[in-house]
């Protein structure tokens, strides 16, 4: 029974997009941390694991662990801290890999949480309000908090249907999202708005410069190992649709028409702005879906 559940587990893991990858590791960390918590009854072997995950904003003791700028974003230990994330992780993360590719999304979320991890440590070593080094951080919120407003920057009058509220535009869901932010941790949690804060500027900032021909995540990608050298001046990529044609000898030939991928991408996008992704045809949803695996 053992094995087959964890045949189960391998399989969803394998199977499913890089979203539902990330969620898993998220849970996974959170089970492992929080058994060992129950189990360790002087706290002792816990405190040392913990303190191995999450982000010191102390640079003496960051240089001993620099592991911490990567593994502090998968930790959690609260339920709701964990849930939350995981939910809005979801389901922003779904809109960015729609749009953009789910190639984009562990770039995505690994450079936003490094992002925010260095405007935290600058903000508590230099900044008022900050503990001079004596405070950690730890959870998904700041990249969580980048798809939110990279999926608003990317689409912003994408429509969100919302319990009571009906359909709503998603820029207004992510500013919805920020101000509750502030009110809930603004004060009492300074620190922890400070990543998110960052987050949400990352994912501005990410989409601005992206339409402007400049990905920030490009230096995480593994390059393209290809046998062929390939000539390209900008990230935009084009296709050829090829068309079996008729010879006189009644063999079928291949005819290639060129056509812009990106430019019937952008005409997609355009159209989901103003009308709302359930006005696309199918034709185009089937492109958009072709399109985000490329």
């Amino acid at each position: 029974m053992l094995n087959s559940v964890v045949e189960d587990i391998k399989n969803t893991f394998r199977s499913g997009n890089m979203v539902s990858r990330l969620i898993f590791v998220n849970v996974a960390l959170f089970i492992a941390l929080n058994l060992l918590k129950v189990f360790d009854f002087n706290d002792s072997i816990f405190s040392s694991v913990f303190n191995q995950l999450v982000l010191t904003s102390d640079l003496y003791k960051l240089v001993y662990k620099p592991w911490v700028v990567v593994t502090h974003m998968f930790t959690h230990i609260g339920f709701m801290h964990i849930l939350w994330n995981m939910l809005l992780l979801y389901w922003f993360g779904r809109i960015v890999g729609d749009l953009l590719g789910d190639k984009r999304i562990l770039p995505l979320y690994i450079v936003s949480g490094l992002f925010g991890a260095l405007i935290y440590l600058f903000w508590d070593q230099f900044l008022p309000g900050g503990s001079n080094g004596a405070a950690i951080a730890y959870g998904a919120s700041g990249a969580v908090m980048a798809f939110i407003f990279t999926a608003a920057t990317l689409s912003p009058d994408y429509m969100m249907r919302l319990l009571f509220l009906g359909d709503v535009r998603l820029k207004y869901i992510a500013l919805g999202i920020l101000f509750m932010d502030l009110l809930v941790s603004g004060s009492s949690n300074k620190g922890g708005f400070i990543v998110h804060l960052a987050g949400a500027a990352f994912g501005v900032l990410y989409i601005t410069l992206l339409r402007r021909g400049f990905d920030l995540t490009a230096w995480f990608k593994k390059p393209e190992l290809s046998s062929r050298p390939k000539v390209r001046k900008t990230d935009r990529s084009t296709f050829k649709v090829v068309h079996k044609q008729k010879s006189s000898t009644g063999r079928g030939r291949q005819a290639p028409t060129d056509f812009n991928k990106e430019d019937e991408l952008d005409r997609i996008l355009d159209k989901i702005n103003a009308k709302g992704f359930d006005n696309l045809s199918d034709a185009e949803k089937d492109f958009l879906s072709k399109a985000s695996k490329d």
